[in-house]
């Protein structure tokens, strides 16, 4: 396990240097933290065009929303309880001058001058959809349910060397509200969808079964009745690693989770069921990049054909 370690490391170390030195990651002193380059946009915008495509003929709602969400709307969830060590709390000054005064000391005395700051009324947003669940509760839904095409960054604290696991990136989701059989539908349509769309640009994806990281002991508990209910589904390829195949995608049931904590209800009262489909668009980016070489011009005629670029 160890020497395994130590190789993806390294292997995170090479991919993360090439992106760099090609000038299409931009670096920081933070680890999972990145400027993307112009040509880096540029293939996330392309593939964004073909999700699109893909998914218009559903018709679907589009919203978009910021990287932050209300602190109530997030205490509403159990996110506290179940990923703690993943949220991203904005705290921010509320003092007078005196008070950022004494902030300015221990700044310069090299003290914690954090312990100023009080927390602001937003929290970063742990995962596309939960900005979704809140303009939808105390809601009954219609018959068809609701099918929601949104796009949101993500915050996630975990850094690492592995430069596809940003502590900031960007989610598009397929997001489906409405009875079981309706979410349980969405979900297996765009797991099958996703591989057809991401093979169709060159990726040899794979699904995997898979189980979100939820913590501590009670947190095993959940993520094997995750697998064991086969709620959870990764489109997995090698990015830095083939030794380590990394998630790009990723198809979701989450039961009436949402509907209970947001009260959304379908016809028949009872507490809506939701699914997702997500893709990772940084890491597809990476993903398209690590298979088809560091330059776009040079890709194959057919990949660049479909995402138009």
């Amino acid at each position: 396990m160890c020497n395994l370690h130590g190789e993806l490391v390294e292997d995170y170390d090479n991919y993360r240097e090439q992106l760099l030195e090609a000038g299409l990651l931009l670096g920081c002193d933070v680890q999972g933290v990145y400027g993307l380059s112009g040509t880096f946009e540029g293939i996330i915008e392309a593939f964004e065009r073909y999700v699109t495509k893909n998914g218009k003929p559903l018709n679907p709602e589009v919203v978009r929303f910021p990287p932050i969400l209300s602190r109530t709307t997030y205490l509403s969830t159990d996110h506290i309880e179940t990923m703690p060590d993943l949220m991203g709390s904005i705290h921010t000054f509320k003092g007078n001058q005196k008070a950022q005064l004494a902030m300015i000391d221990k700044k310069q005395q090299g003290e914690d001058w954090t312990s100023s700051l009080e927390p602001a009324d937003v929290m970063m947003v742990p995962a596309a959809c939960y900005p979704l669940y809140p303009t939808a509760a105390n809601t009954v839904l219609p018959e068809e349910g609701r099918l929601v095409d949104l796009r949101a960054f993500v915050f996630r604290h975990e850094p690492s060397p592995d430069p596809a696991r940003m502590q900031i990136f960007r989610q598009r989701e397929f997001v489906r509200l409405g009875t079981p059989e309706q979410a349980r539908a969405h979900r297996d349509f765009w797991l099958e969808k996703g591989q057809e769309m991401l093979k169709g640009v060159g990726l040899p994806v794979k699904a995997e079964l898979a189980n979100d990281p939820f913590f501590g002991r009670g947190g095993k508990v959940m993520a094997a009745t995750q697998k064991e209910q086969e709620l959870k589904f990764e489109l997995v390829v090698p990015v830095a690693s083939e030794k380590k195949l990394t998630a790009i995608s990723s198809s979701n049931c989450h039961l009436d989770h949402f509907g209970s904590e947001f009260n959304i209800t379908t016809q028949d009262g009872n507490f809506a069921h939701t699914a997702c489909i997500g893709f990772g668009l940084e890491r597809i980016a990476l993903a398209l990049l690590k298979t088809h070489g560091l330059d776009p011009e040079k890709w194959p005629q057919e990949v660049k054909q479909v995402l138009e670029l």
